[in-house]
């Protein structure tokens, strides 16, 4: 695995903090009074403090639902997929998308679930039932 690093800004670093470290369960890495690094499922996410370049923002339809169109996320287990997807309702979490299945039976079978952080940044958390399918066409 080659880990990616993402750099995004977030306009209050202690809910970011709460948000990624206690909701979805990533630990510190390095930190300062502006930034903090988290491994966001084994790959460096830096949240910096910037909070006038957080912003709304905007979605195109994919399937009827309206997708963020700026958003990352990642690629879980089938199983980590479902265990996130429950914890998160069970916290109450306003979904952008609700957890969902996409192409049930068909090539591309997917999980997939749309939130934002407190800053308003849009993340998806998607899942393959056969991972081998990530690019198919």
């Amino acid at each position: 695995m080659n880990p990616f690093h993402l750099a995004i800004p977030v306009h209050d670093l202690e809910a970011a903090r709460r948000f990624y470290k206690d909701m979805l369960g990533c630990s510190i890495g390095r930190e300062s009074e502006k930034w903090i690094d988290f491994n966001f499922f084994g790959h460096q996410l830096s949240l910096h403090l910037k909070p006038e370049e957080t912003s709304v923002v905007g979605a195109n339809a994919v399937d009827g639902k309206q997708v963020p169109v700026r958003h990352f996320g990642i690629v879980l287990p089938w199983e980590e997929w479902h265990a996130l997807s429950a914890r998160l309702k069970s916290a109450n979490t306003e979904f952008v998308i609700e957890p969902y299945i996409r192409f049930a039976g068909e090539v591309g079978e997917q999980a997939t679930m749309f939130f934002t952080d407190p800053s308003g940044n849009a993340l998806e958390f998607k899942s393959f039932k056969d991972i081998s399918q990530l690019f198919a066409a």
